[in-house]
C-alpha cells in the first residue's frame, strides 16, 4: 500500500525556548507571584498533515523562522508588557502563539508551554 493511498497524517513537531519574567495576581502564592519573578519556557508546536511532492508536511526551516518571529516578541522580555498577551499564563502563551502562527503556519494543529523546573504544562489542540 503507498503512502498516498492512507488516510494517514503525519505530526511534526519543533521545540524552541525562551526567557521571560511576569508577575500575576492570585490569592495562592501570592505574595511571591506578585513580585517579578521569571522562568524558562519550552514551547512546542504541531503541525499535521499529509508530506507534499516535497515529501514534507512542512518545511522545518520555514516552521523555525514563523517560530523565531514568535520567540522574538516573548524572549527577555516581561510578559505582562506584551502587546496582544493579556495576562501571562501558561494558558494565555499557548493561545498567543498560535494566534501569531496559525496565519503562516498551515496545519498547525497544537501548541504546548511548559515550565520544566515548576513542573507545570499547557497544552491546547485543535
Amino acid at each position: 500500500m503507498s503512502p498516498e493511498s492512507t488516510a494517514a497524517l503525519h505530526e511534526l513537531s519543533q521545540r524552541f525556548f525562551f526567557e521571560a519574567s511576569h508577575t500575576l495576581r492570585r490569592s495562592v502564592e501570592a505574595e511571591g507571584s506578585r513580585r517579578v519573578h521569571g522562568h524558562t519556557y519550552e514551547a512546542e508546536v504541531t503541525v499535521r498533515g499529509a508530506p507534499d511532492a516535497s515529501g514534507m508536511v512542512i518545511d522545518l526551516a520555514y516552521l523555525r523562522s514563523m517560530i523565531a518571529q514568535v520567540r522574538h516578541q516573548l524572549d527577555h522580555h516581561l510578559l505582562d508588557e506584551v502587546a496582544g498577551l493579556g495576562i501571562p499564563t501558561l494558558e494565555n502563551l499557548c493561545s498567543f502563539i498560535r494566534e501569531n502562527l496559525e496565519p503562516q503556519v498551515p496545519g498547525l494543529c497544537a501548541v504546548t508551554i511548559e515550565r520544566r523546573a515548576s513542573g507545570d504544562r499547557c497544552t491546547l489542540r485543535w
